[in-house]
């Protein structure tokens, strides 16, 4: 029957309080990481509240327009689903689409569709290359942003005339339609475009850019006459807020959770794993032979083995100092009692030559070489000076 000595447990494992003052850095460092990414949230959220809403009064907020324009008896209503956008068209009404490309295909599709025999004005703010060629067939937008801001008009449109330079830089657009008034043009491609409809009174505005409608924009240069000339000729305003939520409700166009992630976010996750693994590299071990170093002192084994005594008193690691001490006995007693030394942990190959070199007095030897460990330090004492008396009762002659 074979008899299958395993290991206990060892002490010397680290303790809750160990790992905590090992770890305690890293998760300060996390919990510092965790409040910054917060705060910037917090920040910038609070500095996108309201973006383009005529119901906000912050600086990306456009409530300043909707006020003018009641001045003017333009009423002004917010909708944030497709439905209402497209029911609301008519002759007598403006329809605003604050963020176009936030509308799926099918969206854009039936948007075009409701709006564009309704005799009404669709306004199209930074429709970009996604969405304009669907929202106003025939208009192509350049990748390339203008490189300025504000503008002077250079052409016919009343409404430009009259506001002069304002701030519409952004995307540029371009059209072979015959009629379609281009304003604002920034190396010739126009930041304002007109097309008219293809029949009735109605017409699409497209504007390369949202500022001339914000806040704290609208008391610059010609904005404000430009934005009340462009949303106050009909005397009703629809303001179309698309939302994430609309996006897929009720269109079948589900969009994945990486489809909802803005690609910079994507292209920034590919920089760090790049970055992890150049790191990874360069900290890496080199691969190679071992070289030999001579030590820069000698160390006698007398300060080595205290050294390591203490080690093992500072741990609480009586086991691991048991097993150590049993097993050097073990492969000393080996050769002495004919046994091999590949089989001098092996109870059943050491302890029958064992006992046939003792005279049956003291402490089992099975327990003194396969023991539990020791509950104490004084049982550890004690335990070493019985391996002690153990070898010298085997050596005797």
């Amino acid at each position: 029957m074979t008899t299958e000595v395993t290991s206990p447990p060892t002490s010397a494992s680290p303790t809750a309080r160990q790992v905590w003052t090992r770890g305690r850095g890293v998760a300060l460092a996390l919990v510092l990481l965790v409040v910054a990414a917060v705060a910037i949230a917090v920040v910038r959220s609070d500095a996108r509240h309201g973006r383009l809403d005529p119901r906000s009064a912050d600086p990306l907020g456009s409530r300043a327009v909707a006020e003018l324009l009641a001045d003017r008896g333009v009423d002004t209503r917010v909708v944030t689903t497709l439905a209402e956008a497209a029911d609301a068209a008519g002759p007598d009404t403006t329809v605003l689409v604050a963020v176009p490309d936030l509308l799926t295909p099918r969206q854009q599709t039936r948007l075009r569709a409701a709006t564009e025999d309704s005799g009404g004005r669709t306004v199209l703010v930074a429709s970009g290359i996604t969405s304009v060629e669907r929202l106003a067939p025939g208009v192509l937008a350049d990748p390339a942003n203008s490189l300025d801001s504000t503008l002077e008009p250079g052409c016919d449109l009343p409404a430009a005339v009259r506001a002069g330079s304002a701030d519409t830089g952004g995307i540029r657009y371009s059209s072979a339609h015959p009629d379609a008034d281009e304003c604002y043009r920034s190396h010739r491609l126009a930041t304002l475009l007109r097309l008219p409809a293809p029949s009735g009174t109605g017409d699409t505005v497209l504007l390369g850019a949202p500022d001339i409608l914000y806040n704290d924009r609208l008391d610059e240069h010609g904005n404000a006459s430009l934005a009340l000339q462009l949303l106050g000729s009909r005397p009703h305003l629809v303001w179309y807020l698309p939302t994430p939520a609309d996006a897929t409700a009720g269109t079948g166009d589900e969009k994945s959770f990486f489809d909802l992630l803005p690609s910079g976010w994507l292209w920034g996750t590919f920089q760090l794993f790049v970055a992890a693994a150049l790191t990874a590299l360069w900290r890496a071990r080199r691969l190679g032979p071992l070289v030999p170093e001579k030590l820069p002192v000698a160390i006698r084994a007398s300060e080595t083995v205290e050294g390591r005594a203490r080690l093992y008193r500072k741990a609480d690691a009586r086991d691991r100092a048991a097993l150590a001490l049993r097993s050097a006995t073990r492969i000393r007693l080996a050769p002495l009692v004919g046994v091999p030394g590949t089989q001098a942990h092996s109870p059943e190959a050491l302890l029958p030559a064992l006992s046939a070199r003792l005279d049956g007095d003291g402490p089992s030897p099975h327990t003194l070489l396969f023991g539990p460990p020791p509950g104490d330090d004084a049982a550890l004492i004690r335990l070493a000076d019985q391996l002690d008396a153990l070898e010298r009762q085997v050596r005797r002659p």
